[in-house]
């Protein structure tokens, strides 16, 4: 049988496969991928939480869902969501490099030139599903500067491992990094 951490997030409760990031540590894999109720009840709460912005991003892609609904309930028509390559119709690019817990290998995150006009000059809230060691926010933080961008907010679903306890990031619950065995990291 396979190991599952329980979490309670939105008025929902999910069992969260283990997975195993090296022989001492463990994350509980939060996907949000499929799941239409948790993603709509995770989007209202992020947004009775959310500071006055103009531009909702997120880094492609577990957050796309995220980033959609919660534009959806709010009549909004446009979101930006940064890319890990650049694609043929996004024109002249902007881009960072990240490295993300939950990611073998170094990414780059970057924005076409419309996105990029989009955020010029106005407030911006990023969102994710995840944060746990603030890498992908950094990046994202630094494509947003670049763009001329001014982040006013940051969301998640989850704050994980070194992302719990951080000011500076709004979220509706705790996720704790698991040992070797599944059990929550003291």
């Amino acid at each position: 049988m396979e190991k599952t951490y329980s979490l309670q997030v939105a008025g929902l409760t999910k069992e969260l496969p283990v997975c195993r990031i090296s022989d001492d540590t463990c994350i509980a894999g939060f996907v949000m991928f499929g799941d239409v109720e948790l993603t709509k009840r995770c989007a209202a709460e992020l947004l009775k939480k959310a500071p006055a912005f103009d531009v909702l991003v997120t880094a492609e892609s577990k957050g796309i869902m995220l980033l959609y609904e919660m534009a959806r309930q709010l009549g909004n028509n446009y979101y930006v969501v940064m890319r890990k390559e650049k694609k043929l119709y996004m024109g002249a690019v902007l881009s960072v490099e990240v490295d993300s817990i939950t990611t073998d290998h170094r990414q780059t995150l970057c924005i076409g030139e419309e996105d990029a006009a989009a955020i010029n000059g106005r407030r911006v809230l990023l969102v994710d599903d995840v944060i746990s060691t603030g890498e992908t926010l950094a990046a994202m933080e630094a494509l947003i500067e670049k763009a001329g961008g001014n982040v006013v907010g940051r969301m998640a679903v989850l704050a994980e491992g070194d992302a719990i306890g951080r000011d500076d990031i709004i979220t509706l619950e705790n996720l704790p990094l698991l040992d070797g065995e599944g059990r929550p990291k003291k």
